[in-house]
């Protein structure tokens, strides 16, 4: 019998540069903003903010 690893060619690993982390982090500092100003009554800067964090910048630091 051989040993089978999951290092061969298959293997998929997430590499994530400065640039990832970056944009991660501002999507979440938005959305986390988003929610503070929500829970204070905005209903412009909010659902903009919310919808910039989870629509823009987190699939932006997954994809690139």
């Amino acid at each position: 019998m051989t040993k089978h690893s999951n290092a061969g060619p298959r293997a998929r690993t997430l590499h994530f540069q400065a640039k990832n982390i970056v944009l991660l982090a501002a999507g979440l500092a938005a959305i986390t903003l988003g929610y503070v100003l929500l829970a204070g009554g905005s209903t412009v800067a909010a659902p903009l903010l919310l919808v910039l964090g989870y629509v823009v910048l987190i699939p932006l630091g997954i994809i690139l």
